[in-house]
């Protein structure tokens, strides 16, 4: 009995460390097309990846897009020709340890340092000096909180916002619910760096797809593409770390929050109410009640959640700006079409479609 339990621990040794060691997968055409179509910048002996396109002639405009968490850049290339059409430079990066960027470990990754790569990354483009659209979603709407904050703080060399549209992501920590298993990778200790040793496509899969609304749900091949940018450099061992901007949510929401209700560009939300991490009514109440400046949101079909971007179909439910009078009483207008803001509404109803 002893040789039979001796013989099946020497066999299970090789198999396990074969199955942690999985090469990742290859990059499918057109992941591997936007890879080699992108650029790399160095931020602190870092590389970062990052995609600049010229769009069209004679407009002004610039717009910036930030992803979301556990993704990439990648997530914009359904609508990037689109945008392409309306502004005239379209700039995503993979923030660092997402992505084709570099996943230095270990590390302690911030959300200020990220938003210290979008600021660098632009000097690197000579763009410091411009007015900047921003575009975010999830991870990449905290960074974008950070980004206002030091906007709002007017300090030289600082990004200059001209707008900013925001999608479903926790920016306030009191309505987020987190899936399982980023509480587990967050607070896990000495568990997290088995649990990302462990993962694979099967359990990230699982675990992603709820995020999507039901008729949105991603494809098994959009599902790989998004797996193989986490695989890349090794990803999956930093989740973890990556996964602490939760904690720093919760530790600098005075700022944060504090950002977002208080500067006076234009501020646009575009959200899927079946967001399970960010659940309906209650996110919008606490949105509608800490903005103090007119903003705008995009309500959008009843059957999206939070990751609704990618499909093809109608987009917009209905389009409304909420504003406060000197009582603090909010009330409904419509949008003004003519406004830059209610062009990144249109845009987003134009471009992101589901089914």
């Amino acid at each position: 009995m002893r040789e039979w339990w001796v013989q099946v621990g020497l066999l299970a040794v090789p198999l396990l460390a074969a199955y942690l060691h999985i090469p990742p997968p290859q990059l499918s055409p057109a992941l591997h097309s936007w890879k080699t179509s992108g650029k790399f910048f160095t931020y602190k002996g870092l590389r970062i990846f990052y995609q600049d396109s010229l769009g069209v002639v004679g407009s002004p405009e610039i717009v910036v897009l930030l992803h979301g968490f556990p993704t990439s850049s990648y997530d914009w290339y359904k609508i990037w020709e689109g945008l392409t059409l309306r502004f005239h430079r379209v700039i995503a990066l993979d923030f660092l340890g997402f992505g084709f960027s570099d996943k230095p470990r270990p590390h302690q990754y911030s959300i200020f340092e990220q938003a210290s790569i979008v600021e660098s990354l632009l000097r690197h483009l000579g763009l410091q000096n411009r007015r900047i659209n921003l575009l975010s979603h999830d991870y990449g709407d905290i960074v974008a909180q950070e980004l206002l904050y030091r906007y709002k703080q007017n300090r030289s060399g600082r990004l200059t916002i001209k707008s900013l549209c925001l999608s479903n992501g926790g920016i306030f920590p009191e309505t987020h619910r987190p899936l399982l298993l980023q509480k587990l990778l967050k607070d896990g200790g000495v568990l997290s760096p088995i649990l990302t040793r462990l993962m694979n496509f099967f359990v990230f899969s699982r675990g992603l797809t709820p995020v999507f609304g039901p008729y949105t749900r991603p494809s098994e091949s959009e599902l790989w593409d998004m797996w193989a940018g986490i695989r890349n450099n090794d990803g999956n061992l930093v989740i973890d770390s990556l996964l602490q901007y939760i904690n720093q949510r919760k530790k600098f929401r005075r700022r944060w929050v504090g950002a977002l209700a208080s500067v006076s560009i234009p501020i646009h939300f575009i959200y899927g109410p079946l967001d399970p991490i960010n659940p309906y009514p209650e996110f919008l109440e606490l949105y509608s009640t800490n903005m103090i400046f007119a903003y705008t949101v995009t309500f959008l079909s009843i059957n999206t959640s939070s990751c609704w971007k990618g499909r093809q179909n109608d987009i917009c439910n209905r389009c409304l700006v909420l504003s406060r009078d000197e009582a603090g009483d909010a009330r409904e207008r419509k949008v003004n079409i003519n406004s830059l803001l209610a062009l990144v509404c249109q845009i987003s109803c134009l471009i992101f479609k589901i089914t």
